[in-house]
């Protein structure tokens, strides 16, 4: 059973065990997400030790995981990034295996940010052209801009009323809410 949520992990460590297109992509996305990130593998793409982040060219080692809390094993070796998930779950960390995403306990979704909303895909298996495909769909109806702040002071301000004027207010703001977004009352 997975658990969809947006996590919040601004500062914290994460460790990248690999340094190939992979870990490109997932550094991309750590730091995107304000996480602090250390590159561990033999061998480091040059796109990686481009990025902001602390690269160290060498082999795993068990003692790479203290201070992570978010844990990426994706080395071209499978034993390898077995090893490094295991060691990951058992210290309770979050942890995606990119080899086989039902090894770890963190999977990447795909995500579509726009107009204030995050709207994230996941296919619940390992087709992440799946969700790709999804996001393109979702972003050909999500509207470009939302007036977001506006339906947030409409909803604080319904918050204050009277029981029934308070139900009046909300009914019209879902309406509205739903008429922007194309859908019918």
């Amino acid at each position: 059973m997975n658990l969809a949520a947006i996590l919040q992990l601004g500062g914290e460590a994460a460790l990248i065990v690999g340094g190939g297109q992979v870990a490109v992509r997932r550094a991309g996305t750590l730091l995107a997400a304000g996480l602090q990130v250390r590159v561990v593998a033999p061998e480091i793409a040059p796109q990686l030790t481009a990025l902001n982040l602390d690269c160290r060219e060498r082999a795993f080692l068990p003692g790479d995981l203290a201070g992570a809390r978010v844990v990426v094993a994706c080395t071209s070796s499978a034993a390898v990034n077995d090893e490094v998930t295991r060691l990951a779950l058992a210290a309770g960390l979050l942890v995606n295996h990119a080899g086989q995403a039902g090894a770890g306990n963190l999977r990447f979704p795909a995500v579509l940010e726009r107009g204030g909303v995050t709207v994230a895909i996941s296919s619940g298996s390992e087709l992440p052209m799946l969700a790709q495909a999804l996001r393109e769909k979702v972003a050909l109806s999500l509207p470009a801009e939302l007036p977001l702040s506006v339906w947030s002071a409409q909803r604080d301000a319904a918050l204050g009323l009277s029981a029934g004027e308070r139900q009046a207010a909300m009914n019209d703001l879902r309406a509205e809410i739903r008429a922007a977004v194309g859908l019918g009352a």
